[in-house]
Order: C-alpha cells, then sequence, then structure tokens
C-alpha cells in the first residue's frame, strides 16, 4: 500500500503541474495575440519574449507533466485493476481523453503563433481557457463523488459560473469601449 500512496500522490502533483500549464498557456496565447496588435518596436519585443515564455512553459513543464501524469495514472491502474469495473472510471477516462484532446489543440495553436499564425482574438482564447478548468471540474467531482452522475450538478455549476464569467467580460469589454469614444 505504500508504493500506491506515493505513486498517486506523484500521479496528482503532475496532474497539478499539467493544469497549470494549461492554465497559464492559453493566457500567454491572449497576451501574444495582443501583443501582435502593438507599434513596432513593442510589437516584436514582446512577440520575441512570449515565444520564448510559451516555448519553455510548453516543453519544460506541460507537456512532461502531461506524460508523467499519465504515466503514474497506468501504473495506479496496473496496482488497481477493479477500477476498470468501475462506470465512474470510465467517464474519467473519457474526460483525460477530452483533456488530451484540449491540449493536442493548445500544442497547434501553439505552433501556429510560433510561427506567427494568428488565426484566433484574444477573446476567444479567453473562452478556450475556460475548457481545462471545466474538465478539471468535473474530474475532481468525479473522483470524489466516484460517481458516474453526481458529477454532472459540478460540471453544470462550472458552466453557468464561466457564462456568468464571459457576460461580465462581454459587459466590461462594452463599458470600456464606449469610454474610448
Amino acid at each position: 500500500m505504500d508504493l500506491y500512496n506515493y505513486i498517486k500522490s506523484l500521479h496528482l502533483i503532475f496532474v497539478i503541474t499539467w493544469f497549470a500549464g494549461l492554465f497559464y498557456i492559453v493566457r500567454l496565447f491572449v497576451y501574444q495575440i495582443e501583443a501582435n496588435d502593438k507599434p513596432s518596436p513593442e510589437k516584436e519585443i514582446l512577440l520575441k519574449q512570449y515565444k520564448i515564455m510559451t516555448y519553455r512553459l510548453w516543453y519544460i513543464i506541460t507537456w512532461p507533466s502531461a506524460i508523467l501524469a499519465t504515466l503514474f495514472a497506468i501504473w495506479l491502474l496496473i496496482l488497481m485493476p477493479a477500477w476498470l469495473q468501475m462506470p465512474w472510471m470510465h467517464v474519467k477516462l473519457g474526460f483525460v481523453v477530452l483533456l488530451i484532446a484540449y491540449q493536442i489543440k493548445c500544442h497547434l495553436i501553439y505552433q501556429k503563433l510560433q510561427n506567427d499564425t494568428f488565426n484566433y482574438s484574444s477573446n476567444f482564447m479567453r473562452l478556450w481557457n475556460e475548457g481545462a478548468t471545466i474538465i478539471l471540474f468535473a474530474v475532481v467531482f468525479l473522483v470524489i463523488l466516484k460517481n458516474a452522475f453526481n458529477w454532472i450538478y459540478g460540471v453544470i455549476g462550472i458552466v453557468l459560473f464561466s457564462i456568468l464569467i464571459m457576460l461580465g467580460f462581454r459587459f466590461y469589454k462594452k463599458i470600456r469601449e464606449r469610454n474610448k469614444s
């Protein structure tokens, strides 16, 4: 059982650093997109710095954390194979697949931004950032409650909270635009 606790602890540590990387990388995408609209030489200075920051975050923290969290999760499933028979674990693994898809999409966005291709607005990136938050809430509620259905209330709550944040963001944006004119 000691081995299990060490592996579980390492899994949780790397899940936390993985999510921290995902939360921060999208925030850096926002800054990078907004820097692209700045005048020279500020634009070039900021873009160069953000490219360095995103590279380091992505390859030194986020990807290694994702890989290590996954490896420790597989090890936990090997130690506790009965979990694979539980419905909540099936749902959790579905969210993990969704998280991996989210990371892959972030990687594609990262590559575009590293090549100075700006396909998204900073507002889109702010919304995109909520994706990891929703997955995190869903998985935490699911793991704690160990029920494939009760986690829905937590997800509904975070979705509603995200909608309120976005409505507040839009309201604030309109106020800023009115004050500029």
